[in-house]
């Protein structure tokens, strides 16, 4: 039996992180996640890719909620995905992978 070991990867210092704004991390494997501090303090991580438009733009998109479920709006074509679990809030067949994130002593990590 094969199991995948999970790796914490350190991505920035939260203090650099603007709420309502993303910023753009390359993790050791070369995969780009999108990270997220929303106005009300929770810090998300996701895949940076836009599955629509095929770019690693969704760090620059516009960050709101919608029914209590904050989103980020992918500045190509305007899709919306849920912060909390990637899933597209227009087309909800569409799901974008999601990172586990930890602040330890004021620095975010990723889980990947």
């Amino acid at each position: 039996m094969t199991t995948m070991e999970t790796r914490t990867v350190a991505v920035c210092e939260l203090s650099q992180l603007i709420p309502g704004r993303g910023v753009a991390a390359l993790l050791p494997d070369g995969r780009q996640v999108a990270i997220f501090l929303t106005t009300d303090g929770e810090c998300h991580a996701l895949s940076n890719i836009d599955p629509f438009g095929k770019a690693a733009v969704l760090s620059r998109g516009l960050v709101g909620e919608s029914g209590g479920q904050p989103f980020v709006a992918s500045p190509l074509l305007k899709q919306r995905f849920d912060l909390r679990t990637g899933v597209c809030l227009d087309d909800e067949s569409v799901v974008i992978r999601t990172y586990p994130v930890h602040i330890v002593d004021g620095v975010v990590h990723v889980s990947s």
